[in-house]
């Protein structure tokens, strides 16, 4: 065949562009299952933060069975459902379904002979999604840890809520009022006020997002009221 032709240029571009391809999938589905048990082991890793056990994404899964003594998916009335399994279960995923047919995953940590309770948090920012674990103390009330992350936030503005500065503020903050009602905590726009146990500074620059995170906050807390009011 002619190299110079037409053809012999479009048949070799066929060829390259299979070949390519071919590799290219080869490539993504033998990295899958690494890329799944990385995935894995940083959640796990994340989960560990809010309750003070930071170690790396080595150790997560030995440190993850020594601290998490629960997983559950919880359903609306608070009552858990036991052909769930709660780490699998995808928010992004639950969110998209009806309000009755959600399952909320809880876990159950113990630390030091103390019970702490995490909760996942998924949401939207200003460019894309948001996401997160909360851990309760003892009391079902008093945050004693907050990790947030984002898909595309603005750096140096929203992408901020993943810092200890933002994340710390969280710690010692109540969801329930002096009177036993649900309040969140929510990130105000110039500043909570000194002694708010419900607010926490928002990112200047970033108003969006820290409401964003103040929506997530609020709207997965909420479903877990049933649970958290069990006594």
């Amino acid at each position: 065949m002619d190299r110079n032709s037409n053809a012999y240029t479009f048949i070799f571009a066929i060829v390259m562009i299979v070949i390519v391809a071919a590799g290219l999938a080869f490539t993504a589905t033998t990295l899958k299952p690494l890329q799944a048990e990385n995935v894995r082991k940083e959640k796990m890793q994340n989960i560990l933060s809010t309750i003070g056990v930071d170690v790396t994404r080595d150790e997560a899964s030995v440190n993850f069975d020594k601290f998490i003594k629960q997983q559950m998916a919880l359903k609306p009335d608070g009552t858990t459902s036991d052909d769930v399994d709660a780490f699998k279960l995808d928010l992004s995923k639950e969110l998209k379904k009806s309000h009755d047919q959600q399952h909320y995953p809880i876990y159950v940590a113990d630390k030091d002979g103390k019970k702490y309770y995490v909760i996942p948090l998924y949401g939207s920012g200003l460019w894309d999604a948001l996401w997160g674990y909360i851990a309760l103390d003892t009391d079902k009330n008093t945050i004693i840890g907050a990790s947030f992350d984002h898909a595309g936030e603005t750096p140096g503005l929203g992408a901020e809520i993943n810092q200890s500065w933002f994340e710390d503020q969280y710690i010692g903050k109540t969801i329930f009022d002096k009177n036993g009602e649900f309040v969140s905590v929510k990130a105000v726009k110039g500043g909570a006020s000194v002694g708010d146990m419900h607010g926490v500074d928002a990112i200047s620059g970033g108003t969006i997002t820290s409401d964003g995170v103040s929506m997530m906050v609020e709207e997965r807390l909420k479903n877990y009221i049933p649970y958290l009011k069990n006594k």
